[in-house]
């Protein structure tokens, strides 16, 4: 290897990600939290191959989840919403059971970062992440502020498999870090 291919910048892998907005109240003409997620998505240098808009109910999010966990196109999934205690917030009930694997440090991060914007309402947030099968799942609050917090504080380092000293795409399915 010369000098110059050691200096140079690795290059960073494209994933395929799915964004998922679970809301009772928005429509595609005002989902301004799925849009920050999938602009941000794509300035990283990544694909956004689903986009979805559904209601808070369980089995809806379960359904679409299953389908794109299943895929073997995509390799992370975005869901903002439906991770508060309202009446029906059911984010982490509908995603939890499909999980291999919880990233705990997601949440805990997150509301770390949280707390510093908007103090002690972040311990609403129930905010988590985990795999299934080789699929990276992250649930976010359904506020754009909360997804810009997520985005930018954890998801855009941990998306990039150049980040170190460690990131997720080396475990995701179909992400291959070398040539």
């Amino acid at each position: 290897m010369s000098m110059e291919e050691t200096d140079a910048p690795e290059a960073g892998v494209a994933l395929n990600i799915a964004v998922l907005t679970v809301s009772d109240t928005r429509g595609p003409e005002n989902d301004t939290s799925g849009d920050y997620l999938a602009t941000a998505a794509r300035e990283a240098g990544h694909e956004v191959l689903e986009r979805t808009l559904i209601p808070d109910d369980v089995y809806r999010i379960r359904a679409v989840l299953s389908q794109w966990i299943a895929d073997d196109r995509l390799q992370v999934v975005l869901v903002t919403g439906g991770t508060g205690f309202a009446g029906r917030d059911s984010t982490p009930e509908a995603v939890q059971p499909l999980l291999d694997k919880h990233i705990d440090g997601f949440g805990e991060v997150f509301r770390y970062l949280s707390l510093q914007e908007i103090g002690s309402s972040t311990v609403q947030s129930r905010a988590f992440a985990g795999l299934a099968n080789r699929t990276a799942v992250f649930c976010v609050p359904g506020s754009t502020g909360a997804c810009r917090t997520a985005w930018e504080g954890v998801l855009r380092e941990q998306l990039d498999s150049t980040h170190r000293p460690c990131n997720f795409v080396g475990i995701l399915k179909g992400a291959h870090t070398h040539p």
